[in-house]
């Protein structure tokens, strides 16, 4: 059984940083979507299981960064240079397949951490 925590959320300045980390069992994919107010949830960036394959959203690439430590079980995003436009609530995802980029790509979730990025 997979069971996703997410962590490290909170209130920022623009251009300041936050790490999210999420707490995972089970060999599988990892994702993190985020969904705003009244948007759909939105794809912020995947890694394989091995942690050879990376993929980001043209929205974050370049200040985001997906990682994970397989012998910890828990996967992590960096997130530098926020602007006030990431804002939302952030979700951690698992996968049994390959990663995606869509939410249905995924088979389980976290309960989301709010990242709140004031100008």
């Amino acid at each position: 059984q997979v069971q996703l925590v997410e962590s490290g959320g909170g209130l920022v300045q623009a251009g300041g940083s936050l790490r999210l980390s999420c707490a995972a069992s089970g060999r599988t994919s990892m994702g993190w979507f985020r969904q705003a107010p009244g948007k759909e949830r939105e794809f912020v960036a995947a890694i394989s299981w091995s942690g050879g394959v990376t993929g980001y959203a043209d929205s974050v690439k370049g200040r985001f960064t997906i990682s994970r430590d397989n012998a910890k079980n828990t996967a992590y995003l960096q997130m530098n240079s926020l602007k006030p436009e990431d804002t939302a609530l952030y979700y951690c995802a698992a996968g049994i397949t390959r990663w995606g980029k869509r939410p249905s790509d995924y088979d389980y979730w976290g309960q989301g951490t709010q990242v709140t990025v004031s100008s």
